[in-house]
């Protein structure tokens, strides 16, 4: 597809609500997992615990895809499709798991907070998408948002390669939510069916290379973590995202990186009764402001 041809295609229509729909979806059971991969590492070594949480996810997601009837791709779109599997099931979340073991969550929502730059930068060179100047700029204010968000955090020391490693998981996200729009509209269960295993397998070898401790869970208490990332994170959201990224473009779809960190800081507030300091809620307001000007410059680019 060329990059006139995207822009024609990818920008959400302005009577199309499912998109939002999608985007939010995708952002309020994203805006818990960064927290609650830390729980899952607390109980299980990181890699296995992601292997035990995409096995899950595998079996469900090629279950519904049979049952659905769901059309593979072929050809280029399917090349596209497994390279998205193998990067953002595998690759993303092998290095984010083994690298939340030492990077606070919130460091690691500011680094997942570049995923829009890096899509746009990558969705350029790789010829799927022009560089949208507006959004861009409104990537940036969003990143700075999320840096305030988490400015207490940010002083505290983190290890060069654990940093080193949630930065090479938001990358390879970037690159392959870019290979994913390339594919065109897919079935969106037949996409993770795919990228599920791929993800498992990919986990599982490196969790076999660190020569990381297996066991299973032993209570209620251990499992749920991981039974709430396999359901919620990769049946729920990985779903949604999928979606989105097939009817919007790429770049306007990774901007659910820069509204987790929001919805995980209100959902502080909620459940656990936390009160953020006022400068997170000016960080906040920053990061919905530029979100808006990201999903409103989509809409009226579709004209």
């Amino acid at each position: 597809m060329s990059i006139a041809q995207a822009r024609r295609t990818a920008a959400p229509r302005e009577t199309d609500w499912s998109g939002y729909g999608a985007f939010a979806g995708a952002s309020l059971i994203w805006g818990s997992t960064f927290l609650v991969i830390t729980l899952s590492n607390e109980v299980l070594a990181p890699l296995w615990g992601a292997t035990l949480r995409l096995a899950i996810a595998s079996v469900a997601l090629i279950a519904v895809a049979l049952l659905t009837r769901a059309r593979l791709p072929r050809g280029g779109a399917l090349r596209d499709v497994v390279l998205y599997g193998a990067l953002q099931f595998g690759v993303n979340l092998a290095l984010l798991y083994w690298g939340e073991q030492t990077v606070p969550s919130g460091i690691t929502a500011v680094v997942f907070a570049t995923a829009p730059l890096q899509t746009a930068l990558y969705s350029r060179l790789l010829g799927v998408e022009a560089i949208d100047r507006v959004k861009v700029l409104a990537a940036i204010v969003a990143v700075v948002g999320v840096a305030i968000i988490f400015a207490g955090q940010l002083g505290v020391g983190v290890p060069p390669i654990g940093l080193a490693a949630v930065f090479g998981a938001a990358t390879s996200a970037a690159i392959g939510v870019v290979l994913l729009h390339r594919a065109g509209s897919q079935s969106t269960w037949a996409v993770n069916a795919i990228g599920a295993p791929l993800g498992a397998g990919t986990c599982l070898l490196a969790s076999l290379l660190l020569r990381e401790r297996w066991t299973l869970p032993a209570s209620l208490d251990q499992w749920w973590p991981v039974l709430y990332l396999a359901i919620l994170g990769s049946l729920g959201a990985y779903v949604f995202f999928t979606w989105l990224v097939g009817h919007w473009s790429a770049t306007t779809a990774s901007f659910v990186g820069v509204v987790v960190p929001v919805i995980a800081l209100a959902l502080g507030a909620l459940f656990r009764a936390e009160r953020p300091p006022l400068i997170s809620v000016a960080g906040a307001a920053l990061v919905i402001a530029a979100v808006v000007v990201a999903l409103t410059r989509s809409r009226s680019s579709a004209h």
